[in-house]
């Protein structure tokens, strides 16, 4: 059976920040990067965010080219407490594109009466592991993963080894250290253990430069 390609999505400042220390991210990036990441979108099964961006953006993470005919991605959310609101976007159009929830807890009945697909993992778990959530998603038939956010999912699917390609927008503006990081906690402690990464191609959209990345 073929097996999952996970893709991870950065899209920060020169300094790898995705937001000021208040939060604030609209928009780091400029618009001819946001429209290639739509173009990305397309290409893939299922865009996957943590319940973080999808609380802080309420995203619909659509394909939304002009002219663009296909079908839209599947979009999935780990939310480990199920906090997604009702009144989300995310929420409001589950019937209309495949929406899943992954989390260690049962499901929320009135989530899944606006039509949630909730894939239940590591029950008494702080959160899902990302192992588990991708083989669950490849027997769902998702088999390539664009992961959108944020720092702590970014942070997970890196640890666990499970990002193929990495795709890095930056922004020429400079957030500082009180800017929230693009990519949470790693665990390891030397150079040796960090995973290492062949560039690819280098690209300019506007004023952004975007690196492409893949596992070696």
């Amino acid at each position: 059976m073929t097996a999952s390609r996970v893709t991870l999505k950065l899209a920060t400042s020169l300094d790898g920040r995705i937001a000021t220390a208040t939060g604030e991210s609209r928009w780091i990036t400029g618009e001819a990067s946001r429209l290639e990441v739509h173009r990305l979108r397309a290409g893939h099964d299922a865009v996957v965010v943590g319940i973080e961006t999808a609380l802080a953006d309420d995203p619909e993470l659509t394909v939304r080219i002009d002219g663009h005919l296909g079908s839209q991605p599947a979009r999935v959310v780990l939310d480990s407490r199920q906090r997604l609101p009702v009144t989300s976007r995310l929420a409001q159009t589950a019937r209309k594109i495949p929406t899943f929830l992954i989390s260690p807890a049962p499901p929320r009945p009135d989530l899944v009466a606006l039509g949630i697909r909730f894939v239940t993992l590591g029950t008494g778990a702080l959160r899902p592991d990302p192992k588990e959530a991708v083989e669950a998603l490849r027997v769902a038939g998702l088999r390539r993963l664009f992961i959108e956010g944020g720092g702590q999912v970014a942070a997970s699917f890196l640890a666990s080894g499970l990002v193929d390609q990495l795709i890095w927008f930056r922004a020429p503006l400079v957030l500082g250290a009180r800017g929230r990081p693009a990519v949470g906690d790693l665990p390891w402690d030397r150079l040796a253990e960090a995973p290492r990464l062949r560039r690819v191609s280098i690209a300019e959209f506007g004023p952004d430069l975007c690196e492409t990345y893949e596992r070696i």
